[in-house]
């Protein structure tokens, strides 16, 4: 079975996460109080990170955007990252050198 667009997103950002050792995890959006949640939940040398995996021109839901501005609003970091991986990679670059 080939993948979608939106898990080869996913499988980029494994990657590159994987690469400066950060911590993640993937939380099932389900009817059980995770609906909304961002695809990763990240730790990345002592700081929260939140992404959104989006493919092509997708855009996150209004429940994803509410979440992804409550951990905007509690301090957090969070993004909705495309294809184009850049600000992703420059954000946890950064974190690993301990630049904030």
């Amino acid at each position: 079975m080939a993948a979608t667009p939106e898990a080869k997103v996913k499988a980029k950002i494994k990657e590159l996460l994987k690469a400066h050792n950060a911590y993640y995890v993937m939380p099932i959006g389900t009817g059980y109080g995770n609906s909304g949640v961002p695809d990763f939940l990240c730790c990345v040398n002592g700081q929260f990170l939140a992404i959104e995996a989006k493919a092509g021109k997708n855009k996150p839901t209004a429940l994803q955007e509410q979440n992804i501005l409550r951990i905007r609003h509690a301090g957090g970091v969070a993004l909705v990252v495309n294809e184009d991986l850049g600000e992703l990679k420059a954000i946890v670059e950064n974190y690993s050198r301990g630049v904030l």
